[in-house]
């Protein structure tokens, strides 16, 4: 059971509070530059745009919309996981603040794991429109990018520290 103290609290709300205003700011992010690329797409169906030498591949306007709409995808995927992960977060605060309640630890946990869960989703979105952006000047610099993506990732999320939660008693 969960009965902390107010001031053995402030940590964990603090870190919290952090996370809540990362998602909020790459929740508008997201979402802004979504509605740049739809506009960008309404704009471009109406424009035929100059075909760049330097974009290599298929630079027809169905594909171009294609690239266009994965995009967008990603985006509003990056959108709607920081909103997720927001919504944990303030959950998971609200159950550390209840003064002079009796709620079990694996709540709060279970609140926060899904919102590192999320954000985890949103990033991997963000991660993976930041290739699709390079596949608009053809599939090398796509190529290039995945590999350089695929080995920043690999370095940065490796576990070089076992954990011990367990999420079997979570559900």
């Amino acid at each position: 059971m969960m009965q902390n103290k107010a001031k053995d609290r402030g940590l964990s709300l603090t870190t919290i509070d952090g996370a809540i205003s990362a998602s909020i700011f790459l929740a508008t992010t997201s979402l802004t530059l979504s509605s740049l690329i739809g506009t960008w797409l309404a704009y471009s169906s109406q424009q035929r745009l100059r075909k760049n030498s330097l974009i290599y591949g298929n630079t027809s306007s169905s594909i171009n919309s294609v690239k266009y709409i994965a995009l967008l995808i990603c985006f509003l995927l990056a959108f709607g996981s920081f909103l997720q992960c927001v919504r944990n977060f303030v959950h998971a605060s609200f159950l550390i603040t209840m003064p002079n309640a009796v709620i079990p630890v694996s709540y709060a946990q279970k609140a926060v794991i899904r919102g590192g869960a999320c954000w985890s989703i949103g990033l991997r979105a963000i991660y993976y429109a930041t290739v699709l952006l390079l596949w608009i000047l053809g599939p090398i610099p796509m190529f290039i990018g995945s590999v350089i993506m695929v080995l920043v990732l690999h370095l940065l999320d490796r576990n070089v520290t076992p954990h011990s939660i367990s999420l079997k008693n979570l559900s």
